[in-house]
């Protein structure tokens, strides 16, 4: 199942961002007038709890068509104060990185892409 989300697909100068509520509704909407808004809450709830915890126990988490949810780690570096310009230490860390698929990106690519322009004339 996939969701098309053509609201969110503006130009580049006016993205808009989708929040947790517009999800909800657009889950709510691709279930059917069955479904109540709470259980698309629900499901949301569980997607993204799914997510964090396969994340945070396995490192990784790919789902096929979508994207690979991945933890990164990072470095330890020597950086600067911006107030001071002192250099200082940074320690390492640990964050979530996300790669669409190639299925997303062509998806993404078909959409934004501009209309072939007209052959020139004699």
């Amino acid at each position: 199942m996939y969701f098309i989300f053509t609201k969110y697909l503006t130009s580049p100068k006016t993205v808009s961002a989708m929040n947790k509520a517009e999800l909800i509704e657009a889950v709510q909407g691709s279930l059917g007038k069955d479904a109540t808004k709470r259980a698309a809450e629900d499901a949301v709830a569980a997607v993204l709890g799914a997510i964090a915890n396969g994340v945070r126990t396995q490192g990784k988490v790919q789902l096929i068509g979508f994207g690979t949810f991945e933890v990164k780690n990072r470095k330890a570096r020597m950086g600067r104060n911006p107030k001071t310009g002192e250099p200082m230490h940074i320690a390492a860390s640990k964050s979530v990185g996300f790669r669409p698929s190639a299925t997303l990106k062509g998806s993404l690519a078909e959409q934004s892409a501009p209309a072939e322009p007209a052959p020139p004339g004699p």
